[in-house]
C-alpha cells in the first residue's frame, strides 16, 4: 500500500524534510532488499495516517544515501530516527510493531 504521506527523501532533501521541520519527523533507513523493512512498511503507512499533520513519516534508502546512514550511525536495518526541532530525539533499531512505534512518539512529550 503506497502512500503518499510517507516521504522518500535523499540527502539532498534530508535538511529541508527533516531538520528544518516544524513537526517531529521519523525517519526510517531501509533497503529494497531488507525483509523486516518491508514487514513495518504497512504500519508506517498507517501511522503515517493516523498522525498526519502531527509527526511526519520519511524513508531514506541506505543504498542510495550511504552517507546519510553513515552520518547518523544506522549500522543496521531498518533503523527509525525521530528528529524533533532538528535533533535526534529517540532512535530504534529493528523491526517494531505499532505499540511500540506509538511509544516512541508519545515519548516525545
Amino acid at each position: 500500500m503506497a502512500n503518499e504521506l510517507v516521504h522518500h527523501i535523499n540527502e539532498d532533501s534530508f535538511n529541508e524534510q527533516v531538520l528544518s521541520s516544524k513537526v517531529p519527523v521519523v525517519v526510517d533507513f531501509w533497503a529494497t532488499w531488507c525483509g523486516p523493512c518491508k514487514m513495518i512498511a504497512p504500519m508506517l503507512d498507517a501511522a503515517a495516517m493516523d498522525y498526519d499533520g502531527r509527526v511526519r513519516i520519511t524513508k531514506v534508502d541506505v543504498d542510495q544515501n550511504r552517507a546519510l546512514a553513515a552520518k547518523y550511525g544506522v549500522q543496521s536495518i531498518p533503523t527509525l530516527i525521530v528528529f524533533k526541532d532538528g535533533e535526534v530525539a529517540t532512535k530504534h533499531v529493528g523491526a517494531l510493531n505499532r505499540s511500540t512505534f506509538d511509544k516512541l512518539i508519545a515519548d516525545l512529550g
